[in-house]
């Protein structure tokens, strides 16, 4: 199949190559660069995209995936699927599925850099069933579990719930690091500890070295990033008439690391952040 991809950033490059090297035929844009994992063709334009039976975006927010989606597929042929696989919020996701010259359903994913490389990530998929079936092939080539979590709008709530369990998380993380800390304990014995205890998510195993030596650590998903998507969450809530007091006191850190310029760094540097506000480090 002709697929046409969207988005060629740290998250969007392996899952294009995965589609390739699984047979389909890829056809990529990303306006920040020319540069394509081997078998992947780049487009000249986003508009070129509209040709190929199926396009996915992994773009990084919802105004440059909404203008992908209205202007670039402006020419799709009728029955096009688009796969919304960026973490944009449900109400974007209904929007286009409405209004846009394509059909489109959301795929958003759940795992880090390193699983897409390894296609252990897994996928929340909002469409019709008719639509999953057929969305479903494409999925398993770049992702490790697909989830039909309900009609177009609900894989972005359910992305958007578990990243709020994850934001909650770390934060955790950080703050019990930082009692450990203040009680004298060595942080590496520590996070030993925590790792084979009753709070031994597997989350908390794979952010060690992220927690412990970030300097040695890949970036795996930036605060800028967990910021929205926390932020999203919440209006999402808001909108509901519901009160999360603990996504609400991870945003206030979010909001705190952005401004202290930790907003590229992993999400694991709430710790930083969380050292600056009780004065254990300089603020920016």
């Amino acid at each position: 199949m002709l697929i046409g991809f969207a988005g060629l950033g740290r998250m969007g490059r392996p899952m294009a190559s995965h589609l390739a090297w699984s047979g389909h035929t890829v056809l990529a844009y990303d306006p920040m660069t020319t540069q394509a994992p081997e078998r992947v063709a780049v487009a000249a334009s986003m508009t070129e995209l509209a040709q190929a039976q199926l396009t996915i975006s992994m773009l990084p927010d919802g105004a440059t995936t909404r203008a992908f989606v209205m202007n670039g597929l402006a020419a799709a042929s009728p029955g096009h699927l688009h796969i919304v696989m960026g973490t944009v919020g449900p109400e974007l996701v209904r929007e286009l599925a409405t209004g846009a010259p394509a059909e489109v359903i959301d795929a958003p994913v759940s795992g880090s850099v390193s699983m897409a490389e390894a296609g252990t990530i897994t996928t929340m998929v909002g469409a019709s069933p008719e639509q999953f079936e057929t969305a479903r092939p494409v999925l398993d080539a770049m992702t490790a579990a697909q989830f039909h979590c309900g009609p177009v709008g609900s894989g972005s709530t359910a992305k958007l719930a578990v990243n709020a369990v994850l934001a909650a998380l770390s934060q955790g993380v950080a703050e019990g690091l930082l009692i450990a800390e203040a009680g004298g304990l060595d942080l590496a014995t520590f996070y030993a500890v925590l790792r084979n205890s009753a709070a031994g998510a597997p989350y908390v195993g794979y952010k060690e070295r992220a927690f412990l030596t970030p300097d040695t650590a890949e970036v795996a998903a930036p605060i800028s990033l967990i910021r929205k998507d926390v932020g999203l969450a919440l209006d999402l809530a808001r909108a509901r008439h519901l009160s999360l007091p603990a996504s609400e006191a991870v945003l206030d850190v979010l909001d705190e690391a952005t401004a202290n310029g930790l907003g590229q760094q992993d999400m694991a540097q709430v710790l930083t952040a969380l050292r600056m506000r009780n004065g254990l480090l300089p603020s920016a």
